[in-house]
C-alpha cells in the first residue's frame, strides 16, 4: 500500500480525546502520514485553549485556522470553517478526511470532502444525540463513505439511513481505550496538578442546549442554586461554546468564592477520566456521564433533554430541570449503586480495530460517488 495521507479535524477538548489514539497509532506508522486540522474551542483562551493539549502530543503535522465568529452564528462558523479547511486540503491533498460526532466543524469537514472527491471517514455516526446535534450527526453521516461506528445500534441505523454494509466498520468507542489505558496520571498527581484539596468530590458538567436556548438562563440559574444549598464538593468544568454558553459560565461566578468548588476552563483528557473514575457522581448533561462514567460505575445525574435519546442505561437519574427534581437527586445520590456497564461501546481495543480497517486495502476502494442501499 502507497503511503496514505490522513487528515484528522478537532475542534473541541471532546472530540480529541476520543480520536486522539486514533491519530496516534497512524503518526507512528511508517504507511500513514498524518495532518490534525485544529480549530474551534481549541483555539479559544475563554475555554482553556486545549491546543496546548494537542501540541503536547508531538504530532508531526498540525495546524491551527480560528474559525470563530459568535456562539450565535453556527451557520457562518461552518461557513468559516469550510472555507479553512478547503484550502488546507488543497495544500496537503489528503486520502481521506476523519471526523467524529456530531459538531458543525465535523460538517464543516464532510462537506469539504465529499465535494472535493476526498475519501471521509466518520467516528461515531448512526448514533442518536438530541436536539440540532441529532441533524448534524446523521447529515455528516449521509456525506461520509466511510464509518466507524461504536456498536451494533449505530451499525444498524446507518444501514436504515441506506448505507453500504462495507462502509461500516463496528471498532467501539475510542475513548474506552484511553479509560482502561496504564497510562492514566494516579488521583495524587491529578490532584496536586490543578490544586484540588478534596478527599471526596463530584463532577459538574452542564451545556447549553442550542434548542432551548431562550430557557437557559433560568435552567442554569436553577441548577447552580441546586449545587450552592448541596453538600458535596465539586470539581465545575466549563461548557462547550455553543449558543447558552456564556449564561452558564456567568452563573458559574456565583460559585467562585465557595471553598466547595474548584471550577476549570477545561481539564486534560487523561487527567479528567482519573477524577471522574475516583469521583463520588458526575451531574450535568455531559455525554460523558452517559458514556465514560458508567464503564467506571460512577453514579449519574442527567439533567434535562440534551442527551434524552442516548439515556438508556438503567442506573442513570434522569431528571427535569426543575430545582426540586435536582435537589431530590442530590439528597439520594449518595446511596445510589451502579452496575458497571462491560459492552455497550466496545471492549477497549478500538485503537487497533481502526488501524486494521485502514489497513485493509478494500477500505480504499469505496466508491467517492455515494451508493443508497435499498433495505
Amino acid at each position: 500500500m502507497n503511503i496514505k495521507k490522513i487528515l484528522f479535524l478537532t475542534g473541541t477538548r471532546a472530540d480529541f480525546g476520543k480520536i486522539k489514539s486514533l491519530i496516534s497509532i497512524l503518526d507512528d506508522h511508517p504507511d500513514f502520514e498524518v495532518f490534525v486540522f485544529v480549530t474551534g474551542m481549541h483555539l479559544l483562551r475563554e475555554y482553556g485553549y486545549t491546543l496546548i493539549e494537542i501540541e503536547r502530543c508531538n504530532f508531526r503535522n498540525v495546524y491551527t485556522f480560528e474559525n470563530h465568529t459568535h456562539e450565535t452564528t453556527m451557520d457562518l462558523t461552518l461557513a468559516k470553517t469550510i472555507e479553512g479547511l478547503s484550502g488546507y486540503c488543497k495544500k496537503v491533498n489528503p486520502d481521506l478526511i476523519v471526523i467524529h460526532g456530531d459538531r458543525v466543524e465535523t460538517l464543516a469537514g464532510a462537506i469539504v470532502g465529499s465535494l472535493n472527491n476526498i475519501l471521509v471517514a466518520h467516528i461515531e455516526g448512526g448514533e442518536l444525540s438530541g436536539t440540532v446535534d441529532e441533524l448534524i450527526r446523521h447529515s455528516v453521516s449521509k456525506l461520509s463513505h466511510v464509518h466507524f461506528v461504536s456498536n451494533a445500534d449505530a451499525a444498524k441505523r446507518l444501514l436504515q439511513m441506506g448505507e453500504m454494509e462495507t462502509s461500516i466498520f463496528n471498532i467501539g468507542s475510542p475513548d474506552i481505550d484511553i479509560m482502561f489505558s496504564d497510562s492514566l496520571p494516579s488521583l495524587e498527581i491529578v490532584k496536586l496538578y490543578y490544586e484540588i484539596n478534596f478527599e471526596k468530590f463530584a463532577i459538574v458538567m452542564f451545556h447549553p442546549v442550542t434548542t432551548e436556548s431562550a430557557e437557559m438562563q433560568h435552567y442554569v440559574k436553577d441548577f447552580v442554586s441546586s449545587l450552592l444549598n448541596d453538600t458535596h464538593n465539586y470539581i465545575v468544568i466549563y461548557p462547550n461554546n455553543d449558543l447558552g454558553s456564556q449564561c452558564i459560565i456567568k452563573e458559574y461566578e456565583r460559585l467562585k468564592n465557595n471553598t466547595r468548588f474548584r471550577i476549570f476552563p477545561s481539564l486534560r483528557f487523561e487527567y479528567f477520566l482519573t477524577l471522574l473514575k475516583n469521583s463520588q457522581f458526575i451531574i450535568g448533561n455531559s455525554s460523558a456521564g452517559i458514556r465514560e462514567a458508567p464503564y467506571y460505575g460512577i453514579p449519574i445525574i442527567n439533567i434535562g433533554t440534551r442527551q434524552q435519546n442516548r439515556v438508556v442505561h438503567a442506573d442513570i437519574i434522569n431528571v427535569d430541570y426543575n430545582i426540586k427534581s435536582i435537589n431530590k437527586a442530590l439528597q439520594s445520590i449518595d446511596s445510589h449503586k451502579v452496575q458497571i456497564t462491560t459492552t455497550d461501546f466496545g471492549q477497549g481495543n478500538s485503537t487497533a480495530l481502526f488501524l486494521n480497517s485502514m489497513q485493509n486495502s478494500d477500505i480504499w476502494k469505496i466508491n467517492q460517488q455515494k451508493q443508497f442501499r435499498d433495505n
